[in-house]
């Protein structure tokens, strides 16, 4: 190796929320707007709470119906399992390379960095697109559900009322957009927390009502089944979890951000896969003991219909008054949080494309707050796109506006993967150890390798049940409804490589990586550097209590 090339610095050196530094090479990242910075005011707890805020909502509460009335609750535990499975490994790669760069953009300036410059242009815009596109639709979804308690107030007037109050939260910068995010993500947790203890009681024959079941035990996994409509059935659960799981990366999003992202990221990374996966896994097991699968309503389980929501459907079958309308209040929040996760994931990622020249140049600005003043902006306009419900063709606009965003959590999980692949050669090519790396990922490269075929699985199986429809015969339109984001981000891909002319090639290679832009070395603490505790039967107990807790 060249006894010339760049070492890791041994003294401390502090980047800004953006990574930039005096000697940064223009071409991988524009320096900061001089009017202003981004802010770097979330605590672990923010930290931990926004991936989980950004998950828990209808996905989980309502989108989940449909995979029940397509595949079975077999289907849906199992597809969700994977799924789960695939974000701890791309969550610890995420972590991984987010303590080492806490830049803004994150994994699409991992892809730029490490991948292809092209497909980080893909991936970033992909991403924006994606949550500005969700925006609209969730502002809908929660003017919606306040028709289970009034169907006879126009659902513009709620509309307006959740799009000011998403306005109220913008004031208060990241700061705010962290509190909201905790508060909520905690309302929802111990909803999800008192589902489960309340269908445990109702699978055990303990409510009496009405309609009184008796013990159920897996009677409904038995009649009518734990499997639906066979292989196809089994597919179709993949979008489905997607969209549900769609969110848990913006914990790597939020550490440019981060007050300590190297104390914070590292706990956030470890825990949230087991609240997530642990939340989602047995509440849905749950509903699939307390629901059948073949309930009519299931049907309509889209968008924020909570009438066809099946934990609102179990509530109402255990014949428990007062409780269905607890929980449509809950899904009410869990939707509004998403709607906050919206504007954090669009306007950051929009200023870091454009900070590296891939966007217009006025979305660079970042006013005193610590704002993307006019990225924010831009997605409160998206925001004004949900009172297009009000025409007659709505539904159809919201449809294909929403098939844009499709495929795109796996195409981002499925880069964040590769980006650790590429990253760790690279690293080793130029002579660094692992021991140099402040986080490393549990599982390591062979973990992202895993998560990266895991998310190429996902996308052919959805492919498949794209092509041939569950319930219906081959069909165009219903195929791009729901794969319509491949062919866009190839679009994207092949657009940066003519407008750059394929500047830098097709793949970046080990050697020619830039390890030191935007890195971020910490000076030694004995407290961190103390021998962990040393793992034992005894406290076993206690050690997966701290992972969960």
């Amino acid at each position: 190796m060249d006894d010339t090339k760049e070492k890791i610095p041994d003294n401390d050196i502090v980047y800004d929320s953006n990574g930039s530094h005096g000697s940064h090479d223009a071409d991988f990242e524009a320096s900061a707007p001089s009017n202003g910075k981004l802010s770097r005011n979330l605590k672990g707890r923010h930290m931990q709470m926004i991936a989980i805020g950004g998950s828990i909502g209808a996905g989980l509460f309502v989108g989940s119906g449909s995979a029940f009335n397509a595949g079975g609750p077999g289907s849906v535990l199992i597809g969700f399992m994977i799924v789960g499975m695939m974000l701890l490994f791309t969550v610890q790669a995420l972590g991984e390379l987010a303590v080492l760069y806490p830049v803004n953009g994150a994994f699409f300036t991992y892809g730029c960095r490490f991948i292809d410059e092209a497909w980080g242009f893909a991936m970033g815009w992909d991403y924006a697109l994606g949550w500005l596109t969700v925006l609209p639709f969730e502002i809908t979804a929660a003017g919606i559900t306040i028709s289970f308690w009034r169907d006879d107030i126009n659902i513009g007037v709620w509309i307006a009322v959740f799009l000011f109050l998403l306005v109220v939260v913008q004031f208060f910068g990241v700061r705010g957009y962290g509190e909201v995010e905790f508060v909520l993500g905690t309302i929802k947790v111990v909803a999800v927390i008192g589902f489960i203890i309340f269908g445990i009681v109702v699978d055990c024959g303990g409510v009496h009502s009405k309609v009184n079941r008796g013990y159920l035990g897996a009677h409904y996994w038995h009649d009518p089944g734990a499997f639906k409509n066979g292989f196809k059935g089994f597919c179709s659960v993949f979008v489905t979890a997607a969209f549900a799981f769609g969110g848990t990366e913006l914990v790597g999003l939020a550490a440019a951000e981060a007050a300590d992202p190297r104390k914070s990221l590292p706990t956030a990374t470890k825990q949230v896969f087991w609240r997530i996966t642990g939340f989602y896994v047995i509440s849905l097991f749950i509903v699939g003991l307390i629901l059948p699968s073949n309930d009519p309503d299931l049907i309509g389980s889209s968008g924020a219909n909570t009438k066809a929501s099946p934990f609102v459907l179990a509530i109402q079958m255990a014949g428990v008054s007062g409780l269905p309308s607890v929980f449509n209040a809950v899904i009410t929040i869990s939707v509004l949080s998403v709607a906050n996760s919206c504007t954090f994931g669009s306007t950051r990622t929009m200023q870091a494309l454009a900070a590296r020249g891939m966007g217009p140049k006025f979305l660079t600005y970042i006013d005193s707050k610590g704002r993307p003043f006019w990225c924010v902006i831009i997605q409160l306009v998206f925001g004004l796109l949900a009172f297009v419900n009000e025409a007659n063709t709505g539904s159809t606009f919201f449809t294909w506006l929403l098939a844009l965003s499709g495929l795109s959590y796996f195409f981002v999980w499925g880069s964040i993967c590769l980006s650790h692949i590429r990253f760790r050669r690279g690293w080793a090519a130029q002579g660094h150890t692992l021991d140099e790396l402040p986080f490393q990922a549990q599982f390591g490269v062979i973990g992202s390798y895993i998560g990266f075929f895991l998310n190429c699985i996902a996308l052919l199986a959805t492919f498949y049940v794209s092509l041939f429809p569950v319930h219906s015969t081959p069909n165009a339109e219903v195929f791009f409804e729901t794969y319509l984001a491949a062919p866009i981000v190839i679009a994207l891909y092949v657009f940066w490589k003519i407008f750059s002319r394929n500047k830098g090639g097709f793949f970046v290679r080990a050697h020619q990586m830039d390890l030191m832009t935007g890195m971020r070395t910490f000076d030694s603490d004995p407290l961190e550097d103390a021998a962990p505790r040393k793992k034992s039967i005894a406290n076993l107990p206690a050690r997966m209590l701290h992972n969960i807790v």
